[in-house]
């Protein structure tokens, strides 16, 4: 089936769905759980997915037409992971993508706190986010050999560390229809 979007000069990509579980909660908030247009459409028909709000934009074929969802809610809860995967981006996230020596925010890479020459295991529990200076400046030493201590010890952040620092980035952009279901608009008003 082929689905042409009306009104041509927006782009179907300008038209992402919230996707919340059928508790009305963002599956996830950083990153946003967002689907595509066409994810979004297909979910309707397999009925996986209520429509909560809609774009002005529809879709067509040559036998229906459909405004584009703008929220969906799945049917089925998903239970929420509770512990966040070790991930380069989860462990920028949990150290406010700032890094944890000197507190410059460009360039990051991870860090192993005890190095991994001298035994140190790639987990939340030894590693940190560091700018490549600082890595490079530290090495292969502990951190008092460098002189050289993280601004906050690793840890393992649980799901809520991870959103609560993610309230402090919110994403570039938040359509209106998404409001009522995120954190982020006290943060965008003026």
């Amino acid at each position: 089936m082929t689905l042409y979007l009306r009104h041509q000069a927006v782009s179907p990509q300008a038209c992402p769905a919230l996707v919340l579980n059928a508790d009305f909660r963002p599956l996830s908030y950083y990153p946003l759980s967002l689907w595509g247009w066409q994810d979004a459409i297909k979910a309707v028909f397999l009925d996986r997915v209520n429509i909560v709000s809609q774009y002005e934009k529809t879709v067509k074929s040559p036998s229906f037409e459909i405004r584009i969802p703008s929220v969906v809610s799945l049917k089925e809860y998903v239970h929420p992971t509770r512990h966040p995967a070790f991930t380069r981006f989860n462990v920028f996230l949990r150290d406010r993508f700032s890094c944890q020596y000197c507190g410059v925010k460009e360039e990051l890479t991870f860090d192993h706190v005890i190095p991994r020459s001298k035994g140190g295991a790639t987990t939340w529990d030894n590693v940190v986010a560091a700018c490549s200076q600082c890595n490079l400046r530290k090495g292969n030493r502990l951190p008092h050999e460098a002189h050289m201590t993280p601004a906050q010890a690793p840890y393992q952040p649980s799901v809520s560390d991870l959103h609560r620092n993610g309230r402090l980035f919110p994403p570039n952009y938040l359509h209106e229809s998404w409001m009522d279901y995120l954190y982020w608009d006290s943060v965008l008003e003026p």
